[in-house]
């Protein structure tokens, strides 16, 4: 069964199931379509991720667009 689709925003910071190997585990959403861009909050290294990969490494939220502060 496929994962559920995630709703997500530009400016979203995410969590994924493994953390980035510079360490971080907080990601800024740069790009939202059928590829998921992410941006790594720790060394700004850019990534894309197909859709179905990115909802099923999601984790959870910790900062949205609309949020001060994120």
């Amino acid at each position: 069964m496929p994962a559920p689709i995630t709703p997500v925003s530009l400016g979203d910071v995410v969590k994924l199931k493994r953390a980035h190997p510079c360490g971080a585990n907080e990601w800024e959403v740069v790009r939202v379509g059928m590829d998921i861009g992410l941006k790594c909050r720790g060394c700004g290294r850019k990534v894309m991720l197909v859709r179905s990969e990115f909802d099923r490494r999601f984790r959870g939220f910790l900062g949205d667009a609309g949020a001060p502060g994120a």
